[in-house]
């Protein structure tokens, strides 16, 4: 068994986050008790932090607990419903906050219902790419920044966004899908130079085939 957190543990060949909502697995996830706790199964191929956690060698992935953290592209809330687990915990009793950003009206009538149930979570109907309809809802740098967005320009977007609201030393993850950019074969190439160009440090670029094609998660440090 890998421990990441007191939440998060790999068990065997699963993840699994420690369920702040007992008796709720939010998309037909397995759910499992060990005396007082119960876990939910983090299902790597609906969830590209989940991917990248389990093949990921360096540690550092998951911001710490009770941290503030910026999510952009949160889509229907499954990784952030286990990101919540590790963060904030059972009625948030560790004092974390997730903005969840995401264009789709769709996206967010879910992300609204599971903030009901899962206090911590803050909805953000936004363009990730005009970093200003943003601003009302990020008071201070964040730790912690992940972006999920499939759209041409993805890189420049990432630093646009860390630069407005990462933290110095904070914790940048960047999931590019290749089949989103001009360049499909040079993406992962041009995402790894210009990032460097930009004064990241590169911790670890981490190719999530297996679960996720055409998909390499990439973590900086600001």
């Amino acid at each position: 068994m890998k421990s990441f957190s007191e939440m998060v543990e790999i068990q065997g060949r699963s993840l699994w986050s420690r369920n702040a909502v007992k008796g709720v697995s939010l998309r037909g996830e397995r759910l499992k008790r060990e005396g007082r706790k119960e876990w939910r199964q983090w299902n790597p191929r609906a969830s590209k932090l989940g991917a990248a956690l389990l093949k990921a060698s360096q540690i550092g992935l998951l911001p710490e607990q009770g941290s503030n953290c910026l999510y952009l592209g949160s889509g229907h809330g499954t990784t952030i419903s286990h990101l919540h687990d590790h963060v904030c915990g059972a009625n948030n009793h560790l004092d974390g906050t997730i903005v969840a950003v995401d264009i789709s009206s769709r996206c967010m009538r879910d992300l609204i219902r599971l903030s009901k149930s899962r206090p911590g979570i803050i909805p953000v109907l936004a363009d990730c790419r005009k970093p200003q309809q943003i601003a009302p809802f990020v008071s201070h740098r964040v730790p912690w920044l992940f972006q999920d967005v499939s759209q041409t320009g993805q890189v420049e977007m990432f630093i646009e966004a860390c630069k407005q609201y990462l933290a110095e030393g904070g914790t940048g993850l960047l999931s590019l899908k290749s089949a989103s950019e001009r360049d499909t074969q040079g993406a992962f190439d041009h995402a790894e130079a210009t990032l460097l160009e930009a004064g990241y440090t590169l911790i670890e670029k981490i190719d999530l085939t297996g679960w996720e094609e055409q998909h390499v998660l990439f973590h900086v440090v600001n």
